[in-house]
């Protein structure tokens, strides 16, 4: 049976479902019951129901034969492929003819139908939108289990590997420390607990890891924080003699995870802090006694901001990358010549750098190699099918980063494999000055990264291009690649950047059919200047690459332009030169020589 009509058929199992329980749609998002990015595949609904792959994007099925599948531009070419045949039709977000899910059901279902979703994967904030929003079109919201217990034959089941510990030399600062500083900040709420539902939250706080989300090393669990207890909700198979006397030796229970709604559904405390990603069914299931406080989790912020010893990992792990990046581009000079190395060939030979670096723990996301017309493919995986073969011509954009036990990377390169058209040189080029306009930004205490994205834009703008995705998202230590509350992006994301906080610069062109630009580090907020105005912040940049410079065009670049670009790439070589034997060394001085 092929893969499309395999979708259709579970598309009818899920219709069935809906009948039996009265529902007109259902509604399935890409996350889990931890508001994840990344799911484990316990929770890869979406992507088993609909057959599209992107990390991002909701699926809506109907009993009238049509359903829909809202995505950002990351994946409109993606999705498109992938949903053809399925009956699925693609809805682009943030375009101005797309209806919203609501409007669109409001279209197309008869007035007091019922819409479902499960409560454990959408949050307290979208499933009261959703409600409010689906009752002015005339429909119902039913919140029901999950009809994929019922009718995904051979799921998988929910990840079981151990948690680690994270040793302090690492950490910086204890659990211990860490839980006093949070009961703090919510004495400062007005509240006397906290549950905490994000995995990256739960990780930092009590400084383990684990390997349940392909890329990200956290581990599924729960975290109820009340002024006298502290409790860890995981299954017992996770927890090694190890981590059991850890969490012991630091004061923090542990009950089975599957206990947890039972725990809310029985909680006695005064107060209880509910963060806004917390899912619907455990908010629901807060006693009327308690006063509930719906506000961002202080964890979110405190993890954020990192801590001397992480920063100084940070810089570490930079350098171990940056050397296995630059053996890998030496290598692919010479390697792209011989016609037989592929988009996927290639991934494999950089992961055999970077694994041989010290305190590599795995590839911080699946890595991005798009030659060509795949590079127009914002997050495209290559596959033994759909691989290209390189040639020595044309442009290669490589999104790549690690995991490593003092820190985590994500850097994106543009490599001209040999000749490249004016046109590949002109975008380059614009990309590269966005680029740079950003890595140079100095800018007041309180202002966010919606206030310095025009700085990457700017070039491209005049030009009439734009880039459909966020210019910057912060990165966890050794942690989720992507991190908030912080980004950099059009949209108002009104988190303020501050000194501690580490996030990407990654502007980029793409031309559909043709090939993709993205040039990105990653950098640190640093404190600039203090003025009568206030105090100021700058960035610094943590990743350490050579950036191409075959493609650029001198004539487009100003003189500060160059400045910055050759005395980046003068700490490049300082820094990764004494690590090099002399025949690197020597490929290193022609990358990083002045422009």
């Amino acid at each position: 049976m092929d893969t499309k009509t395999e979708i259709r058929e579970r598309i009818e199992a899920l219709r069935a479902f809906m009948k039996e329980r009265g529902l007109a749609a259902f509604i399935v998002p890409s996350t889990d019951p931890h508001s994840g990015e990344y799911v484990p595949g316990h929770w890869e609904s979406r992507k088993w129901i609909s057959g599209f792959t992107g990390s991002a994007g909701t699926a809506v099925i109907t009993l009238y034969n049509i359903g829909g599948l809202w995505t950002d531009s990351r994946y409109f070419l993606q999705a498109e492929e992938q949903l053809k045949d399925t009956g699925i039709t693609l809805f682009k977000e943030r375009m101005p003819e797309t209806p919203s899910i609501p409007e669109w059901l409001g279209s197309v279902l008869p007035p007091g139908s019922e819409v479902g979703i499960d409560g454990w994967v959408n949050t307290t904030e979208e499933a009261i939108s959703l409600r409010t929003e689906l009752k002015s079109y005339g429909l119902q919201l039913t919140i029901t289990e999950d009809p994929f217990a019922h009718i995904w034959e051979d799921r998988p089941n929910l990840p079981g590997s151990p948690a680690h510990i994270l040793p302090l030399a690492y950490a910086g600062i204890s659990a211990s420390e860490k839980i006093q500083a949070i009961r703090r900040h919510l004495n400062q709420c007005n509240a006397d607990s906290i549950l905490v539902s994000a995995l990256d939250e739960i990780a930092w706080t009590l400084n383990l890891r684990g390997n349940d989300v392909h890329c990200n090393p956290v581990f599924i669990s729960y975290l109820l924080i009340t002024p006298d207890e502290v409790t860890l909700f995981i299954s017992p198979r996770k927890l090694t003699p190890e981590v059991s006397a850890y969490l012991s030796g630091n004061g923090i229970q542990t009950k089975d995870y599957a206990g947890i709604a039972d725990e809310i559904t029985h909680f006695t405390g005064k107060s209880l802090l509910v963060p806004p990603e917390t899912n619907y069914a455990l908010s629901a299931s807060i006693p009327s006694s308690v006063s509930v406080i719906r506000t961002d989790s202080p964890v979110k912020y405190m993890k954020a901001i990192k801590n001397e010893t992480e920063i100084k990992g940070f810089h570490e792990a930079m350098k171990r990358d940056g050397v296995a990046m630059v053996r890998f581009l030496m290598w692919l000079e010479q390697a792209v010549q011989s016609g037989k190395e592929t988009e996927t060939s290639i991934d494999e030979k950089l992961y055999g750098f970077r694994s041989g670096q010290d305190l590599f723990q795995g590839i911080s996301f699946d890595t991005i190699a798009g030659y060509q017309a795949h590079g127009a493919i914002v997050h495209y995986e290559a596959t033994p099918e759909s691989a290209s073969t390189l040639k020595p011509e044309g442009l290669l954009l490589l999104d790549s980063g690690a995991q490593y036990t003092d820190g985590t990377t994500d850097i994106t390169r543009t490599i001209a494999l040999g000749p490249v058209s004016e046109a590949q040189r002109t975008d380059y080029t614009l990309v590269l000055k966005g680029f740079i306009a950003l890595s140079k930004a100095e800018f007041p205490e309180g202002t966010c990264g919606t206030q310095l994205d025009v700085l990457a834009r700017q070039f491209m703008w005049k030009a009439g291009i734009n880039y459909g995705h966020g210019t910057g998202h912060g990165v966890g230590h050794f942690l989720n690649v992507h991190e908030g509350p912080h980004q950099i992006r059009m949209n108002h994301i009104p988190a303020p950047l501050l000194p501690g906080m580490t996030i990407t610069n990654e502007p980029g062109i793409y031309r559909a059919g043709q090939y993709g630009v993205r040039t990105e580090n990653t950098m640190l907020i640093v404190p600039s200047q203090t003025t009568e105005f206030g105090e100021f912040y700058k960035f610094e940049p943590l990743t350490l690459c050579p950036i191409d410079k075959k493609p650029i065009r001198p004539d487009m670049m100003t003189p500060e332009e160059k400045a910055w670009l050759n005395a980046y790439h003068r700490k490049v070589y300082q820094e990764l030169a004494p690590l090099l034997n002399p025949e690197e060394q020597k490929w290193l001085e022609g990358a990083t020589a002045p422009i």
